[in-house]
């Protein structure tokens, strides 16, 4: 769908210059760009790509000559990425699904479906759900018994929504996303080899056998408005209590939540984050990839965690944290810059060449 330069502008709130009535229908790098995208060359180093290309407009930095490039149109925009998200928003039609409920799909006759709802072929709605105006629901994705879905979602193929589970308007699901699998939580007769080691720090007496007893999940999830979650991620139902995640969150591709995990407003979860049960995050933390959350513990407001880093104990709201164990970013780096002159320090104390002596795995 081809949308006139000056309705693109007005949706980003961009400073148009030249011809508005040029039909834009896609974006583009500017050396890939046709007669019909509009070139992304929003830094002067890309201004030779626009040379190799063919578009007749571009969104450009502050200041740029956009008749001296060639060009018949352009939009100028104070924060150029945050353009990209209105821009990209405007050009996406999402996937194609008419609204109604196709041919092939179950839907249980006590479940209710708001105006507009559109259901894909092959995809199972469960006894006394309810589904939002206006949401999608792809092709063999399934809603559980009394799960409510809110108003504008886009849940995408493949999608698990367990039974009761709630989720909130404009939510984006996507293919493979898992929500309300029961929690991973056991318990044994007598106190386990792990609860021996978290008491002792390490020692242990004799080990004997231990059966384990499943604790079942009697809670569910609940998820607030505006959250996306990537593909694969799973989040499991609470113990008692639901698992929570709060309004405005991110969630990247193959993030793990334990059961009874509350996450606060506004966060930024990326790919292969790991959240242990019942712990709890507070609102705009950001955590990057691989990071993983001991169970029960809290991570305070506007933390941010760089990649890889294991947090084991609370964090204070605001810490920017790295590492494993996690420590404060400075500390890290003063810590990774000690761990560098170690060679050299040792060759000066005459200890470089020493080799190190091994012991066998089982000694003491």
């Amino acid at each position: 769908m081809a949308h006139r330069l000056a309705e693109i502008a007005a949706a980003l709130g961009a400073r148009l210059e030249g011809d508005g009535s040029l039909r834009i229908s896609a974006a583009a790098e500017p050396a890939q760009a046709g007669p019909e995208a509009l070139a992304l060359a929003m830094k002067p180093e890309y201004a030779a790509g626009l040379a190799q290309g063919r578009a007749r407009a571009a969104i450009l930095w502050d200041g740029a000559d956009w008749r001296a490039l060639g060009l018949e149109a352009a939009l100028f925009v104070p924060r150029p990425r945050m353009a990209m998200a209105g821009l990209t928003r405007v050009l996406d039609p999402g996937p194609e699904l008419a609204p109604g409920v196709h041919p092939s799909a179950v839907v249980d006759a006590t479940a209710s479906l708001g105006e507009g709802v559109a259901v894909g072929p092959f995809a199972v709605i469960g006894r006394g759900a309810r589904i939002g105006a206006g949401s999608r629901i792809l092709a063999h994705a399934s809603i559980g018994a009394e799960a409510e879905i809110g108003e504008g979602c886009l849940i995408r193929e493949g999608v698990r929504i367990a039974h009761r589970v709630r989720i909130g308007a404009r939510a984006i699901l996507h293919p493979g996303v898992v929500i309300g699998a029961d929690g991973f939580s056991f318990v044994t007769p007598e106190p386990s080899g792990v609860e021996e080691i978290r008491r002792s720090l390490g020692q242990r007496d004799a080990r004997g056998a231990q059966h384990w007893e499943r604790i079942h999940s009697l809670g569910s999830v609940r998820i607030g408005d505006d959250v996306e979650i990537g593909a694969n991620t799973t989040i499991d139902r609470g113990t008692i209590r639901d698992t929570e995640v709060g309004s405005g969150t991110k969630i990247d591709n193959l993030v793990m939540l334990g059961h009874n995990v509350r996450v606060g407003r506004d966060c930024l979860f990326c790919s292969q984050v790991g959240i242990a049960g019942s712990a709890r995050i507070g609102d705009r933390v950001v955590l990057a990839g691989q990071v993983g959350v001991n169970d029960n513990i809290f991570v305070g407001d506007d933390v941010i965690a760089g990649g890889a880093t294991k947090i084991f104990t609370n964090a204070p709201a605001g810490r920017v944290l790295m590492g494993s164990p996690a420590m404060k970013m400075e500390a890290h780096l003063e810590t990774y810059k000690a761990l560098r002159r170690l060679p050299r320090l040792m060759k000066r104390l005459g200890l470089g060449d020493q080799k190190p002596v091994s012991k066998p795995a089982d000694s003491d």
